[in-house]
């Protein structure tokens, strides 16, 4: 494994997977203080990119370096691919790489916890392709991240007309579109072991943070005159998919704080307000206050939360539906 340093905080690594199959490189901002040799471990925040993209799109498009300066986390946004969907690939029924879904929660999360001081408590946040994964990491593995928060993905990958979206996307970045998952009818058990909304009952005692506009049409963070993409009928999409996962949480007694915001393109400037948004549930997640207070040394996975989705707001009831929503420092 190599790695490349940028300043104090900033770290790329080049990490060698079995899984997948190829080196891949991480990018990691580690807190003040923070050693190889520290005698505590910190929480960690993962943050995955969205589709044709890579690794540096947060510290790219963001300004998470200065929101997370104070942050006595670390941070960490690996590579998973242009088209990688954050799933092991189906291959016909042969498997193997890409693995990303072994690299991220065995591999990665390994290697983070035995050199890097990361400690056991986790949150996971992304967007669009990302967003998707967050969620799908999060109710594939009940009790590894505290938090997830998605913002504009897709939520729900077998409701009418989506497995058509999801293959053709494949197809548009050169992929084989039924190497992911297979067929949608013939292999419906490998689609709905990667449907969040099928998983949705292991997001019990999970702090969840959902997003998305609903209209595709530019809003109040597009500058006059942008130009219309068809990328941003995302947004509708991901709103169609929300609201069927929201349906499914709430009638397993799970409140999700949601925030459907109509107009408003697919693009970084929404994302990055929606993650500020949710960030305070972050805090809560990874067990810090909300001025970022460091937890002691060796405490930073204190006693469980039952309930983050009330982390100083509400989502309604489950008679309410999804639009109605106070987000975090609203």
């Amino acid at each position: 494994m190599k790695e490349r340093w940028f300043g104090l905080r900033m770290v790329d690594l080049t990490v060698s997977s079995p899984a997948v199959n190829a080196r891949l490189p991480v990018r990691v901002l580690v807190p003040s203080g923070w050693s190889k040799r520290a005698g505590r471990t910190w929480p960690v925040l993962y943050l995955l990119h969205g589709g044709a993209d890579d690794y540096t799109s947060w510290t790219r498009m963001t300004d998470i370096e200065e929101i997370t300066e104070d942050l006595d986390a670390i941070v960490v946004m690996p590579e998973a691919g242009r088209a990688g969907n954050y799933s092991d690939w189906h291959n016909g029924g042969k498997g193997g790489p890409p693995g990303w879904e072994t690299f991220h929660t065995g591999e990665l999360r390994r290697l983070l916890e035995s050199g890097y001081r990361a400690g056991t408590r986790r949150a996971v946040a992304g967007l669009s392709m990302g967003a998707y994964g967050a969620m799908k990491y999060a109710a594939r593995h009940p009790g590894m991240f505290r938090f997830v928060g998605a913002y504009s993905g897709v939520m729900s990958t077998r409701l009418p007309g989506i497995p058509d979206l999801i293959m053709n996307a494949q197809a548009a970045e050169g992929a084989d579109p039924r190497a992911l998952w297979g067929d949608p009818v013939r292999n419906r058990n490998v689609w709905k072991a990667n449907d969040p909304a099928h998983l949705a009952r292991n997001l019990r005692g999970t702090g969840i943070y959902i997003s998305s506009g609903t209209t595709s049409l530019p809003g109040e963070l597009d500058a006059p005159g942008t130009p219309w993409s068809p990328a941003h009928l995302s947004e509708p999409v991901s709103a169609y998919t929300t609201k069927d996962l929201v349906a499914r949480l709430r009638r397993y007694g799970i409140k999700p704080v949601v925030h459907l915001y109509k107009d408003g393109t697919h693009s970084w400037p929404y994302w990055e307000r929606e993650f500020t948004r949710s960030y305070p549930m972050i805090l809560t997640a990874l067990g810090l206050s909300r001025d970022d207070r460091p937890s002691p040394p060796g405490e930073d996975d204190p006693a469980p939360i039952s309930e983050l989705a009330s982390a100083g707001s509400r989502s309604g009831s489950p008679e309410d539906g999804p639009e109605e929503t106070v987000a975090p420092g609203s």
